[in-house]
């Protein structure tokens, strides 16, 4: 959505700015489904993060890519907001 374009966009530019090398895009999902299909979800998400990442000038070598489908979970609910926060890919700046 257009929030999240944003969100790593403006990410895109902090990485910039500081000159930082290296990141891992951590991909992460709710608990509903298996751990092997969660596992494929987040890495699917992490790549998606990392293409947009390259979109905008990251060089691909610098990024690397690591599901924990729902085993980081930031929100431990079980409702239709929690699911949405554990949905997510984060940002490891090295």
């Amino acid at each position: 959505n257009a929030q999240s374009r944003k969100t790593l966009e403006n990410n895109v530019s902090m990485l910039q700015e500081r000159g930082v090398n290296k990141i891992t895009i951590e991909g992460n999902c709710d608990d509903r489904g298996t751990t092997a299909y969660n596992i494929v979800l987040g890495d699917k998400r992490a790549q998606e993060v990392k293409n947009y990442y390259v979109k905008l000038g990251i060089p691909a070598a610098n990024i690397s890519v690591v599901s924990y489908g729902e085993e980081k979970p930031v929100c431990t609910q079980q409702t239709t907001e929690c699911w949405a926060k554990n949905r997510r890919a984060d940002t490891v700046i090295y």
